[in-house]
């Protein structure tokens, strides 16, 4: 899968689970940027995508996202895997 397939789909993602239609993802996108993201919404979000996807991360794998593109570098691993 393409990388900018998946961020679309990661912010449609995002959109839907923060209930807000105006985010608009990068792949420098952090926590810092998106109101609510906290380490607690951060776990529920993580839920949402890998049943979006149907993968499992690793609690490793979650705590080493630094930003949407580290995001998207694992889930590309996983998914072409």
């Amino acid at each position: 899968m393409q990388r900018e397939t998946t961020l679309v789909q990661l912010q449609t993602i995002f959109r839907l689970f923060f209930r807000n239609q105006f985010i608009e993802l990068t792949k420098e996108t952090t926590t810092d940027d998106i109101d609510y993201w906290d380490s607690l919404t951060h776990l529920e979000l993580i839920s949402e995508i890998e049943n979006h996807f149907n993968v499992h991360f690793s609690l490793d794998e979650v705590l080493q996202f630094k930003n949407v593109g580290h995001l998207i570098e694992c889930l590309s691993s996983k998914i072409n895997s």
